[in-house]
């Protein structure tokens, strides 16, 4: 099998692994999560409750491609633009 040329990057990685391997045999074992490490990764990340009661939500959705082709030739933004044109159109109907 030919060699692949590898950039100090991918080298390094490979030695990585390598030194694993090694750690692995020789019965060393990788650091152990405790409860406490893994109540602290929990605690990263957006404080419960900080969030806006009208928050936008990710939601799929089908488009025609007609519609999805018109909103995006307008540019960036034009999810944005989607959402206005649905908020006007519910200002004069009724979704049902």
């Amino acid at each position: 099998m030919p060699k692949a040329k590898m950039d100090e990057e991918m080298k390094a990685f490979a030695a990585d692994v390598r030194e694993s391997i090694a750690q692995a045999r020789r019965g060393e074992f990788a650091r152990v999560h405790t409860p406490a490490d893994i109540a602290a990764y929990k605690a990263r990340g957006r404080p419960v409750g900080s969030t806006k009661d009208d928050a936008k939500q990710a939601v799929t959705v089908r488009y025609s491609p007609d519609v999805l082709a018109a909103f995006r030739a307008s540019g960036a933004g034009w999810q944005t633009r989607m959402n206005d044109a649905l908020k006007d159109w519910l200002q004069t109907h009724s979704p049902v």
